[in-house]
């Protein structure tokens, strides 16, 4: 109960820093390049639907059924699409913004951390590829899960924040504590941690199934993995 207590503290101090110029930056930042890649990706898959409407109208049957076949293939090309649309929007967004999760990290130091020594760069390459390789991992994961909420719907909402607050615990905090310690002490102190890390994600993975707001979440996440990391990094050892 102590550690949801003080997860929920931090949680509290990323949220009254919210309106921060540098955390705004990385919302809308992380945002727009979704936000982009979405566009591509529904330029790409809405040509795909179109070619396939036109080829089903060119299938050898009889002809008052073709536009039948043709309309089928469009509207459930779309169905398709929007459903992968919501299903990928968060993944992507919460990737995204890893990939500017230093900055958010910075600006609550500065506020809450001044006396700290400045924190190692992580270089842009390195950044891109643990980026690239947390969402492909979200993907793959939540992909999977879906045969779980397929069977068990009834739990599907536990499945979903247990996994992501796993994903997002464990990729947040290693990030930030990396600035700190380096990679492999940074996950030496995340498995030393596992359990709380892992709860504070789960808090960070409910508010994911709320529109819009959990759009908000990676930032939120990134801030409250920061103070996490320094609340534990300045507990004493048992």
């Amino acid at each position: 109960m102590d550690k949801f207590v003080s997860i929920f503290n931090d949680f509290k101090k990323a949220l009254s820093q919210i309106s921060d110029p540098k955390f705004m930056r990385v919302f809308f930042l992380g945002i727009g390049l979704t936000l982009a890649i979405f566009l591509a990706f529904s330029f790409s898959v809405m040509s795909l639907i179109s070619y396939l409407g036109v080829a089903a109208m060119d299938v050898e049957i009889d002809s008052g059924l073709a536009w039948l076949t043709g309309g089928f293939v469009g509207i459930g090309g779309f169905l398709l699409f929007g459903l992968m649309s919501v299903f990928l929007m968060v993944p992507v967004a919460s990737a995204i913004t890893s990939l500017f999760l230093d900055q958010v990290a910075t600006a609550v130091e500065d506020k809450h951390y001044p006396h700290l020594p400045d924190a190692q760069n992580v270089p842009f390459y390195e950044g891109l590829k643990d980026t690239v390789n947390f969402l492909g991992v979200l993907i793959a994961a939540n992909a999977a899960a879906l045969i779980l909420y397929l069977l068990l719907p009834f739990l599907s909402p536990l499945i979903f924040w247990a996994l992501n607050g796993f994903l997002l615990g464990r990729e947040y905090f290693q990030i930030v504590a990396m600035r700190r310690l380096g990679r492999q002490r940074a996950i030496e102190f995340r498995k030393q941690h596992s359990r709380e890390v892992w709860l504070a994600g789960c808090l960070m993975a409910v508010p994911l199934s709320i529109p819009l707001i959990n759009l908000a979440i990676p930032v939120l996440g990134a801030a409250t993995f920061t103070h996490v990391y320094h609340r534990l990094s300045a507990a004493p050892s048992d």
